[in-house]
């Protein structure tokens, strides 16, 4: 009797399984599952592609792919009073954090020649203990267009530094920039020596920024780089703006995958 019962429920599981064997999916919906997984497999392609390249640079460099050597300092990041706007929680009331800064050169250029010039910036616990916030941003211009180009300057003082890319700021989406205060009408190279010899004068001082919705920049914090730290110019701290974001306060989803994979074949490639 039971060996009856199990025939049954296996031939009752079979004709189930015919059944629904033999329901398809329309063409249209055949026809969407196909372009999903073909832009799926195209964009692994890609991304895969972009992981491979950066590791074999930063495994030719033994640095980071970009930005191979910068100048690692102490700094500290002021929270300008009214940040309750932005509605972020680490912006929400005037504060002081310790950070840690990395100002570079993209290619590793002569430092006399233009080059897209970069400053790292890790907050320590901005969004609660352990919790680092992680920004890079690059020489740009100032413009509604261009400060979503990168721009090579051979000043690190010469102009602002930007996001690129918009962040996700209280839910909107925002560029952010860094704009230098000018300490002294000589040019300041952006290489390791030339800053050293910089901050030995004094600190250099950022106004951070992010856009509002006309369009002009208002001015969330201070950073002021103090210090240079006993770091060897190629060695980088690890700067990733997806691993260490805060609350309401992350990157847009704009080439994400990709800039996720470089940095990720930049790390393997010189660890």
């Amino acid at each position: 009797m039971g060996g009856t019962a199990a025939g049954e429920s296996a031939g009752g599981l079979a004709a189930m399984r015919g059944a629904v064997g033999g329901l398809r999916r329309p063409p249209r919906l055949r026809a969407a599952a196909r372009l999903v997984r073909s832009v799926t497999r195209a964009r692994r392609r890609k991304t895969g592609g972009v992981e491979a390249a950066f590791r074999l640079l930063g495994r030719l460099r033994r640095a980071p792919a970009l930005h191979p050597d910068g100048l690692t300092c102490a700094a500290e990041l002021e929270v300008l009073p009214g940040g309750a706007c932005w509605g972020v929680p680490w912006l929400a009331a005037p504060g002081r954090f310790t950070a840690t800064v990395r100002l570079s050169r993209a290619a590793g250029l002569p430092r006399r020649l233009p080059d897209g010039l970069g400053l790292a910036v890790r907050v320590d616990e901005a969004d609660g203990p352990g919790r680092a916030l992680d920004l890079l941003l690059t020489s740009s211009g100032r413009g509604r267009a261009t400060r979503r180009l990168p721009l090579p300057r051979a000043d690190a003082l010469g102009g602002p530094y930007s996001s690129l890319l918009s962040y996700r700021v209280g839910g909107r989406p925002r560029v952010l920039a860094a704009f230098p205060r000018r300490v002294s009408q000589a040019p300041v190279h952006g290489d390791p020596a030339s800053l050293a010899r910089a901050l030995s004068a004094g600190p250099l001082v950022f106004d951070l920024c992010a856009e509002t919705p006309d369009r002009t920049w208002r001015p969330f914090a201070v950073l002021t780089v103090r210090t240079p730290l006993p770091v060897p110019p190629r060695r980088s701290a690890d700067f990733d703006i997806y691993a260490r974001d805060a609350r309401k306060f992350t990157p847009g989803p704009t080439l994400a995958a990709i800039r996720r994979a470089a940095y990720r074949g930049s790390r393997a490639g010189r660890h």
